[in-house]
């Protein structure tokens, strides 16, 4: 039984095709919907631009206040945008407990999340960007379902033309 669903998302073209199977699936089996969104940690190029523009004590606060600061306004705008494709008040809502956005690899923090929420499914998209001609699926995703004990649905990637 299904009781309990962990949502992957990286908000990439695809994510609103992914997003209604989430929410058909948690309307079917009445179940809570957990959404997590996984930013990866920035590159040593990107940290060392941004050595050379900020001092010590910028940098220190970025890395601090500035990155949660940013992803509590991403989670902000994943629930507006929820409200705003399914409409304010959409009986589809309730079922969406939680949306985070967590810093870190998306194949270990997925999986983790999935622990700690105890869920019966996960639920991610193929992929969201071409991964190269004949690709079948990506990275995150291959990961994913080689290290889930839990079942998990993948949801392909829309071919074009397909609504």
């Amino acid at each position: 039984m299904i009781r309990s669903m962990l949502y992957a998302t990286d908000l990439g073209l695809y994510a609103p095709y992914v997003t209604q199977h989430a929410l058909a699936l948690a309307r079917t089996f009445n179940a809570r919907l957990h959404v997590i969104h996984v930013v990866e940690p920035l590159g040593l190029f990107a940290e060392s631009v941004l050595q050379s523009y900020l001092d010590d004590e910028a940098l220190r606060q970025l890395h601090g206040k500035g990155v949660s600061t940013f992803m509590e306004g991403i989670e902000q705008r994943m629930l507006d945008g929820f409200r705003e494709e399914l409409g304010e008040g959409h009986q589809d809502l309730s079922f969406i407990r939680t949306v985070r956005v967590v810093q870190g690899d998306p194949c270990d923090v997925i999986l983790e999340q999935a622990r700690e929420l105890a869920v019966d499914l996960l639920v991610i998209g193929s992929h969201s960007r071409m991964v190269g001609e004949g690709a079948p699926i990506g990275r995150t995703v291959a990961r994913v379902l080689q290290y889930s004990v839990v079942p998990v649905y993948m949801v392909p990637m829309m071919q074009s033309g397909q609504r």
